[in-house]
């Protein structure tokens, strides 16, 4: 397959077909710049767009490096098999119709096969797409208008949506873009690998994708890849939801870990930053642009009003940003700046007695930023610039860059409404190095992503994939037991009956109390199918005649249980093996309390994990309560762990729950696993 590079920084663009979106694309070329012969191509039109035309694509002076086709779904193909056989370099096409309409063209599919056959060995962007920009070199393959504006380096965006792409170029934060790009249906090149040849370039400063959907877990990990070696950040805006983590509802685990948790988890493992609203994408790659990944997540926030330092105070309790106290030289040096009257706190009100004075807001700042610190913020509502003057502002901001400049630690100035931070005044203070953040929680989160980016991590970990769909096949729970067993997971002493006699017989042989369970019902508790601490024969007797199950399983009842803990792992297509650890028993999911990471997780980070639950404490031994056995529960979840790689190939989800954690030991009480074998 061809390299992107020639389609993304074309030396020659033609333009296929006759529409307002061709016209646009030469319109568009125009206006950002691009310096190259633009060619369109029409077999009855003298001009597109106001350049000369020529009536086919044979007859085009060279193989252009990228050529936008703006023709219907069958003339595309035909244009591709024309461009691909003259050595172009790449094109966008920008029809729909194709894999994407299946439910409503039948011949949708066959169609996408023929446009890739066409393509070839050449790089294609889509189909059902709107192109790219490059406000490096000018070049706009592009069919409609954008805020883009010509740029020396920047951020790169990926998108899915053509749409989004359009609002993303319409920001006034400052950012500078360096690309934009769409994917369309992805029909051969996906995100992964517009993303990985984007941050090749060395103008790439870091890239952003909004992402609906992962369709290559390779090729999402060779992309990660390229971002470690490179050493430049990649922040991610997921969407949507996984149709096979929804559809599996036969368990606690896949209502808990679906898409989402599948996305997190995956995100974690590869080293991809992760934010939740376009606008924290935006402020984000601001603040990795100008700063680059940040080395805590420890931040000085300064103000002149005690409603903005509350602001910031309280915002960060929902993110994992610090506020850290104040050091004796950072107040001896505070005092010194500000007198008596103020308060010394981080974050700090430092009063309005310094207001316009450039040289007391310099000593000011340079006192409260601390050598360990990551982040120096100075929260700054700009006046409106078409009403009033803000000449004293400026003062302001001339300060912050003098204590940048003297601290060595990066400044940003913080405005609380992204409507107070005007778009020149944004682009001035990069101009700068200084980080322009827009709107208090966004700006939180952006330095909450930039510190955790900043951790050291080796190269992102080789991924589990998952198997191809199958046929379903449920386990029954002494089958699913057993299997586990099998890789090391205690289990109870059991034994299964078919009738009630045959149960209490079982039971006299391991010993009172049991436990007994109706076989054949997913959901044992709600269905009446579980009776536990039975202390003799006729107890066991009685049960199983209540359940007038088709057969029964008799337990030993494990007592001594300090807590119950759910293991879960649910086959995430789009993101692997997602095993999700939490409180087990009936509440799983009242509770909720659960974390997820990527199959293999290392012992390490299972412990980490277990650690960040609200129910660690109750772990630990609280109020005096034993502990329950640590070592016995990480045992635990590596034995279903090595359960899920032996069986990547068949296995849809795994269940125990719940695993009863005693201070002797952990048991897998209740056990459920699925299967799905390929015909």
């Amino acid at each position: 397959m061809q390299p992107l590079s020639r389609l993304l920084r074309p030396g020659s663009i033609a333009v296929i077909g006759g529409g307002a979106w061709c016209a646009a694309v030469v319109r568009e070329c125009r206006k950002i710049g691009y310096g190259g012969p633009i060619w369109p191509v029409h077999p009855t039109r003298d001009q597109i767009g106001g350049l000369p035309a020529v009536a086919r694509i044979e007859d085009l002076p060279e193989p252009p490096d990228a050529t936008f086709i703006g023709v219907n779904r069958s003339a595309t193909v035909e244009a591709l098999s024309i461009l691909s056989a003259m050595g172009a370099g790449g094109a966008v096409c920008f029809a729909s119709g194709f894999a994407e309409a299946r439910a409503e063209l039948a011949d949708g599919g066959d169609l996408q096969d023929a446009l890739l056959a066409a393509a070839g060995d050449m790089r294609i962007l889509g189909p059902n797409c709107y192109g790219f920009l490059n406000a490096l070199d000018g070049a706009a393959l592009w069919p409609d208008i954008h805020g883009a504006l010509r740029v020396d380096r920047g951020v790169a965006l990926v998108t899915q949506s053509s749409n989004i792409a359009i609002n993303l170029t319409m920001q006034t934060r400052g950012l500078p873009l360096a690309y934009v790009v769409t994917a369309g249906n992805q029909a051969q090149t996906d995100l992964s690998e517009i993303g990985a040849a984007l941050l090749e370039d060395p103008r790439v400063t870091a890239l952003g994708l909004h992402i609906e959907g992962i369709n290559d877990l390779t090729r999402f990990h060779g992309l990660a890849e390229t971002a470690h070696r490179l050493g430049k950040p990649v922040v991610a805006l997921k969407i949507g939801a996984s149709d096979q983590a929804q559809a599996a509802t036969v368990s606690h685990t896949a209502s808990l870990a679906g898409s989402d948790a599948g996305a997190r988890a995956l995100f974690d493992r590869l080293g991809i930053g992760r934010v939740d609203s376009l606008s924290e994408l935006l402020e984000t790659l601001k603040l990795l642009h100008v700063a680059g990944p940040l080395k805590s997540n420890r931040i000085a926030s300064m103000s002149c009003s005690g409603g903005e330092a509350s602001l910031m105070a309280d915002s960060a309790l929902s993110r994992a940003v610090t506020y850290p106290p104040l050091t004796e030289a950072q107040r001896t040096d505070l005092r010194a700046a500000l007198g008596p009257k103020v308060a010394l706190a981080n974050p700090l009100d430092y009063h309005t007695y310094i207001w316009g004075d450039r040289a007391a807001l310099t000593a000011c700042f340079s006192a409260m930023m601390d050598p360990g610190l990551a982040l120096g913020c100075v929260v700054l509502d700009f006046p409106r610039p078409d009403r009033c003057a803000a000449a004293e502002w400026d003062v302001v901001v001339d300060a912050v860059a003098d204590t940048q400049t003297a601290r060595g630690v990066p400044m940003a100035l913080l405005a609380s409404l992204p409507e107070t931070m005007p778009e020149a005044t944004a682009a001035a203070a990069m101009a700068r190095g200084i980080v322009p953040l827009c709107g208090i929680p966004d700006a939180l989160k952006a330095v909450e992503v930039a510190a955790w980016l900043g951790q050291r991590r080796p190269p992102p970990a080789a991924l589990l994939l998952p198997g191809q769909c199958g046929a379903p096949r449920l386990l029954t729970e002494a089958e699913a037991k057993a299997a586990l067993a099998a890789h090391g997971l205690p289990v109870p002493r059991s034994a299964r009956a078919d009738t009630p006699d045959a149960a209490a017989a079982l039971a006299r042989d391991i010993g009172f109390p049991v436990v007994l369970k109706g076989e054949g019902v997913a959901h044992k508790t709600e269905a009446g199918a579980v009776a536990l601490n039975l202390p003799d024969a006729d107890a066991v007797h009685a049960a199983a005649t209540r359940m007038a199950a088709p057969g029964y399983l008799v337990e030993e009842m494990v007592t001594g249980g300090v807590a119950e803990l759910l293991i879960g792992v649910l086959r995430d297509p789009a993101h692997g093996f997602v095993l999700t650890l939490g409180a087990g028993g009936t509440l799983t999911e009242v509770l909720a309390d659960t974390v997820s990471l990527l199959v293999p997780a290392p012992r390490e980070e299972v412990a980490r994990a277990l650690d960040s639950l609200r129910m660690a404490p109750v772990l630990a031994g609280y109020r005096g309560a034993p502990a329950a056995d640590r070592d016995a529960i990480l045992d635990a979840v590596a034995a279903v762990q090595d359960y899920v790689i032996a069986n990547a190939g068949t296995l849809a989800e795994v269940e125990v729950n719940p695993l009863i954690c005693t201070p002797a030991r952990a048991v897998a009480a209740d056990a459920l696993i699925r299967l799905e074998v390929p015909a």
